[in-house]
């Protein structure tokens, strides 16, 4: 026997569930994942939201193994033209430090880089809940998510979150 739902709950739960998938605070595990910098130094994912505190923040997960990641990199050099007031930050999930570091340098790619050494099978990967790359997310001034999932920086709802 199938049960009729009513239109208003459907839509509540609806609507639970995608606020469940899109958090607006990062959790303590991810706050202290580590990741490498550009220098080969170890840094703490939260140190990287401190240096960007009181600044919009442009979260871009990439590799350089990732054809619609490259594909993007024009459009992200456009938007990031358009948009110097933000801090791009970049995690990637390289198989080897030599790539990630060829690929910034080949690829021109500005902003802060950082490389996560278990890529997705880390904290701050099972908290993006994503088997898909590139991914965005857009963090505001004081350190909360204002966009948790975009996957082409042509996506309007990045420069939305960005206005806030």
């Amino acid at each position: 026997m199938i049960k009729k739902i009513p239109f208003f709950s459907l839509l509540t739960s609806i609507l639970i569930g995608c606020s469940l998938n899109s958090p607006k605070t990062f959790s303590e595990k991810v706050l202290n994942d580590s990741f490498f910098d550009i220098n080969n130094k170890t840094i703490q994912f939260k140190e990287i939201l401190a240096k960007n505190k009181g600044q919009k923040m442009l979260i871009n997960v990439w590799a350089s193994w990732c054809g619609d990641c490259v594909a993007g990199f024009p459009n992200l050099k456009e938007f990031q033209k358009n948009n110097p007031e933000v801090k791009y930050v970049f995690l990637s999930i390289d198989r080897s430090v030599f790539s990630w570091k060829k690929a910034i340098e080949k690829y021109n790619i500005k902003g802060e880089h950082y490389f996560m050494k278990n890529g997705l099978n880390s904290a701050f990967g099972d908290f993006l809940n994503s088997n898909w790359i590139p991914r965005y997310l857009v963090v505001n001034e004081k350190g909360t998510i204002d966009l948790f999932k975009a996957k082409k920086i042509t996506d309007k709802s990045i420069a939305e979150a960005l206005k806030k």
